[in-house]
């Protein structure tokens, strides 16, 4: 398990579940209240870790089985209420306590987590974005995007990162659901040279980018 910190916040990162996931632990130095991002199987040490916090919520990214096989046991282990997109909601294990939107703030303690839903992989996927940390699911990946049902559903995606996630500070650090992380700038600067080689079929990065993407 690896552990960030910059002064603000507190991320612990473990590889898990059944699909070589990434699960996440962000802590509040000051009040060690926490919030846990997606719920695959074998948490392990990261529950553990939990367990010394306070967790003000679970929040998922997307509904599918392999980010929710170890929701049960969080909950049963902190008792916190659980999060997702309203469009992922129906396909999950537990009824959720909170239906996030685009544009929402969830607070524990120093964290300040803002809800961007960003649908392509699936109709209700969303990324976490806290401070300069993005908590991408399976929308972003380092050198890739998630995978979609459909030629429509690919364009969306597109749209969702160009419009949502391609916007945000170069310094960002991408913290998908999958694989290893990155940081902005450099996923950027590969997707123009992309973009580059098809531009009649890459949207580019907006330059102006709108207040929220049309769902």
């Amino acid at each position: 398990m690896l552990m960030l910190y910059d002064g603000d916040v507190q991320i612990f990162w473990i590889l898990c579940g059944s699909d070589n996931n990434n699960a996440y632990l962000i802590i509040s130095p000051e009040t060690e209240e926490s919030i846990i991002i997606d719920a695959p199987v074998a948490l392990g040490e990261l529950l553990e870790v939990a367990k010394n916090t306070r967790v003000k919520a679970v929040l998922i990214t997307h509904n599918h089985r392999d980010h929710l096989d170890g929701l049960e046991a969080i909950i049963e282990a902190t008792g916190a209420p659980v999060g997702i997109h309203s469009e992922d909601a129906s396909r999950m294990p537990v009824v959720p306590d909170i239906l996030v939107k685009d544009g929402d703030k969830i607070i524990a303690g120093s964290i300040e987590v803002e809800v961007l839903h960003t649908p392509g992989h699936t109709r209700g996927s969303v990324c976490y974005l806290v401070g300069k940390h993005l908590f991408s699911g399976d929308t972003l990946f380092a050198r890739g995007v998630g995978s979609t049902g459909s030629v429509e559903e690919l364009q969306r995606l597109y749209m969702s990162i160009t419009e949502k996630l391609y916007v945000l500070e170069d310094g960002t650090f991408l913290l998908p659901g999958h694989g290893k992380g990155s940081i902005m700038g450099v996923e950027k600067k590969v997707y123009r040279e992309f973009v580059a080689q098809y531009p009649d079929i890459l949207p580019p990065i907006p330059d102006n980018p709108p207040n929220s993407l049309s769902v």
